[in-house]
């Protein structure tokens, strides 16, 4: 998991990397007319511009100045953190009671925040990193033990946070409306609103004589008694008859 996360954290760095700026009006050739004597000036020109800007961003690179983290940064952090923070404590672990993913979720949202915050701060939200946003969640690939694909949402939305965050050039309150929009929506969706949330759990089942269609309404019935889970519908998989076992995949509502 950690090799594929690194993965996706280089190529989303290899599409926001903002393009090389383009060579300055007295960067271009001369013209086939100039004499050696021009061209070595030029030459010597390009040079010492060269020498100026590494020995600018030298500089730059070893001052104390903070430019970049100004009231903005903290702002658009500290709304992050809050929307995380809903979206996660209070809309996602009150129905998964899900301790494990608190790290996943939050690190994937805070160094995608800090990547396209640097990479951005001076330029526009660009086609690339549109891209790069799309590579992202292309990469989203991995399994590691068991991933449900609400979970991989959750995943995809606290990524999405993150850029969204660092990246927009709207207000602040432009800001806090796309991000309460995005809380709210899974708050109603996966917060037993608008609907219970169905839980899927996989089981090893001993009494195949219950397997069968007609007897479908007494293997619910069986299955509740022995799980003690509101189980409202069930489904045959894998039969085993040397071992009379089968796998069934049990959907069911938290009382």
């Amino acid at each position: 998991m950690l090799v594929r996360s690194l993965h996706i954290l280089f190529w989303l760095f290899i599409a926001l990397a903002p393009a090389p700026a383009l060579h300055a009006q007295t960067d271009m050739p001369l013209s086939e007319n100039a004499t050696p004597a021009d061209q070595d000036a030029d030459e010597e020109k390009k040079k010492k511009k060269k020498d100026k800007e590494k020995e600018e961003a030298e500089v730059s690179f070893f001052t104390t100045a903070l430019d970049r983290f100004n009231a903005a940064f903290f702002a658009r952090l500290g709304l992050n953190l809050f929307a995380m923070f809903v979206l996660i404590r209070l809309i996602y672990f009150p129905v998964y009671r899900r301790r494990d993913y608190f790290f996943t979720f939050f690190m994937f949202n805070i160094t995608i925040f800090a990547i396209s915050f640097l990479l951005n701060t001076k330029s526009s939200f660009s086609t690339g990193a549109a891209f790069g946003l799309f590579a992202v969640f292309s990469l989203l690939r991995y399994r590691t033990e068991d991933i449900s694909a609400r979970d991989m949402t959750y995943l995809f939305t606290v990524i999405a946070l993150g850029l969204i965050s660092s990246v927009i050039r709207g207000s602040i309150l432009e800001l806090a409306i796309i991000n309460g929009f995005i809380v709210v929506a899974a708050f109603f969706l996966d917060g037993n609103i608008l609907m219970k949330t169905e839980f899927v759990q996989t089981i090893q089942y001993d009494n195949i004589d219950l397997i069968k269609p007609e007897q479908y309404e007494a293997l619910l019935q069986d299955l509740r008694q022995r799980t003690g889970l509101n189980i409202h519908k069930a489904s045959v998989g894998k039969v085993d008859y040397l071992k009379d076992s089968a796998v069934i995949k049990v959907y069911y509502y938290q009382k």
